[in-house]
């Protein structure tokens, strides 16, 4: 939903400022920020991951090939996702179709971009965990640089607060949540932001460390599964199940079994320690031309 929000972070001293959800008009056609920051996400995920796959022998066309199949399907999956979590928000098909009206869920891309990565990694004979070890950073930072488009539509924020980082808006999102048009919420799309940012630098900071391929993508699950499953508890737009009766917020479910999963490999990698050679693609040796042809 393409809107206008008025913002302040009062606690920060950072008085009231408004916010358009739109940053231009062409043909008649709206185009929201969130599009942009999106969009700037994914090409900075791209350069990421090419600068770390080049350590491991992975060329620029490998990353190439493997990404023109990943971004698609991914956000093919993220709309999935939502769209099955969310049903009752849906009256025809061309209501799933119309993403432009809002609706990616960042579980659904990874879970269906991971998959991807995974068969065309088998298809070119590239170890997947040592490409995952520079992919998952490289997505963990789109996210972190996604989460402020959710801040120019006035979204993905949280509970009412008096926290000194609290965010004071007024939107009709606030409204149809809390019934008034202002509130002081919790700034949920920055926290994941810095979380996110944060386990990329370490990512970083790790990857010429690392030990075995996987370590980093074992690193970056269970880190970032363990920030968003506090986040996630803050928020007030989350996706709900509601198995035996109870009802739980899907995202931080998720949250805290890729935390246990990837944090117990880990943990196990740690003990057991992999002997096995990190990977390098060695380049395609070319072939000579027979004597007498050029």
């Amino acid at each position: 939903m393409l809107s206008i929000s008025k913002i302040a972070f009062p606690g920060l001293g950072i008085g009231e400022f408004s916010v358009d959800s739109v940053a231009f008009t062409i043909f008649g056609m709206d185009v929201a920020w969130y599009a942009i920051i999106i969009t700037f996400g994914m090409v900075m995920a791209v350069l990421a991951c090419t600068w770390r796959s080049k350590f491991s022998g992975i060329t620029f066309d490998d990353v190439l090939d493997i990404t023109l199949f990943t971004i698609p399907i991914g956000v093919i999956g993220a709309r999935l996702y939502y769209v099955l979590t969310s049903l009752d928000e849906f009256d025809s098909f061309a209501d799933v179709l119309n993403i432009r009206g809002g609706g990616l869920a960042i579980y659904g891309g990874i879970i269906a971009g991971g998959l991807t990565v995974f068969v065309v990694c088998r298809v070119k004979k590239i170890n997947f965990f040592a490409f995952a070890d520079a992919t998952y950073p490289a997505v963990v930072l789109a996210q972190a640089i996604g989460r402020w488009g959710n801040f120019m539509n006035g979204e993905a924020y949280g509970a009412e607060t008096d926290w000194f980082c609290r965010m004071q808006l007024t939107n009709s999102h606030v409204y149809y949540d809390f019934g008034v048009p202002t509130a002081c919420v919790h700034p949920t799309f920055l926290y994941e932001s810095l979380w996110s940012l944060l386990g990329f630098t370490l990512a970083e900071i790790f990857f010429k460390k690392k030990k075995y391929d996987g370590q980093i993508f074992l690193f970056m699950g269970a880190w970032y599964g363990f920030g968003r499953f506090f986040i996630e508890s803050l928020r007030t737009d989350s996706l709900y199940i509601h198995p035996f009766g109870l009802s739980l917020r899907i995202s931080q479910v998720l949250g805290a079994a890729i935390f246990l999963v990837f944090g117990g490999f880990l943990v196990y990698f740690a003990i057991k320690k992999p002997n096995k050679p990190l990977y390098f693609k060695e380049p395609k040796k070319k072939t000579a031309a027979p004597e007498g042809k050029s």
